[in-house]
This record gives structure tokens, sequence and C-alpha cells, in this order.
């Protein structure tokens, strides 16, 4: 080799480098946690990911029978949706970075089972259009989480999301979003849906 030539494998750190700046804020400030609300017991897990935060919290199946009762549901339409695993979803962006989702991309894992979550589309062509009503009908597309949705640094939303595994059921969620263009995949281990109470 002649002098001043470099060898071809001394490149490779300076290509390491510039994987590593372009990939590693992407994977920074990530991590999974769970919080129990001494007064309620119930649970919430949190997702994070440079900047942007997704809670997931419990919600007793009475508190959603009660609110679609009220909102113009039957007690056996009220039942099945309460029965559904619902939690309360809270999706903030408060990094600097623009992103979106899909949950037809998301997944409920139990073991070797993988399944969608029941999106708002899912429940509207599971259910009769006469089961409660228009209103009713409105009243549960609008409390759940939108399925697809796009978020400004700042910007935030929240609504239920329905994992339809019985009460009690333990399960990890997959979960994908893009953030700033990257394709971001993250994982919530060990979540439960949450029991009746007497």
């Amino acid at each position: 080799m002649e002098r001043g030539q470099q060898h071809p494998t001394s490149r490779w750190p300076a290509v390491l480098c510039l994987l590593a700046s372009t990939f590693l804020p992407l994977l920074s400030h990530a991590g999974t946690g769970v919080t129990r609300d001494p007064e309620t017991t119930l649970r919430t897990w949190l997702w994070r990911h440079g900047g942007v935060t997704l809670q997931l919290v419990q919600r007793l199946p009475d508190q959603t029978r009660a609110f679609f009762q009220g909102r113009g549901f039957d007690g056996a339409s009220a039942d099945r949706l309460a029965r559904a695993c619902v939690f309360q979803t809270i999706f903030r962006n408060d990094g600097d970075r623009p992103l979106s989702y899909d949950l037809d991309q998301w997944r409920v894992i139990q073991g070797t089972m993988s399944k969608p979550l029941i999106t708002r589309e899912r429940w509207a062509a599971s259910w009769p259009q006469s089961k409660g009503g228009r209103a009713a009908q409105i009243a549960l597309r609008w409390s759940l989480l939108p399925t697809r949705q796009q978020f400004q640094p700042g910007d935030y939303n929240w609504g239920m999301t329905s994992f339809g595994l019985p009460p009690g059921a333990v399960f990890d969620l997959s979960l994908v979003m893009v953030i700033d263009g990257q394709t971001v995949s993250g994982h919530i281990p060990s979540l439960v849906c949450p029991e009746e109470r007497k």
C-alpha cells in the first residue's frame, strides 16, 4: 500500500460514528414504568421516548359501564365494552420533532398469540348500527383514541383504548410510531386488564 493511502478498514470507525449520531437520539431517553394510585390502587403504565409520553391507565369495568350507559347504551352493550380491557390512554409529544402513529400497527401479545387492538373502526364493524342509536355510536367513536393521528411538538390527546381481553388478563403491548420520519418500535410488558370489583 502506498504511503498516504488509508487501509479500507480504517474508514469503519467514521462510518460507525455517523450511524451512531443518526440513530442514538431515537434510542435515548426510552423507558417504561408502572405506578399505582394510592387511593384507587389502579395502575398506570408509562412509556417514554425522546419527549414522547404514552400513559395507559386502568379503567374499572364499572367505570366504563357507567360511562357508556350514560351515553345511551343498554346494559348488555355497555357490559360488552366494559369487559373488553379498556384503558384510559394519554399521548403527549413534549419533544421537538413531529410524530405520527397508526394503532393498526400495534399488537396485543400473549405468549405466541398476537392480535390487533379493537379500534374505532373494528368496534363499528362488529356493532349493529341500531345498538344504542346514532348518539350512542357517536359517543363510542369519540371516546376512543383516534386510530391514526399526527402530533406536532407540544400536541397531546387522550381517549380510551380497548384491547379485547377479559378482566385480569396479562399482556404485552408492541407499539410503533414514526418520529421525524424514523420508525420507532416500543414494548410495554405485563399490562394487566382491570378487574371487576365487588
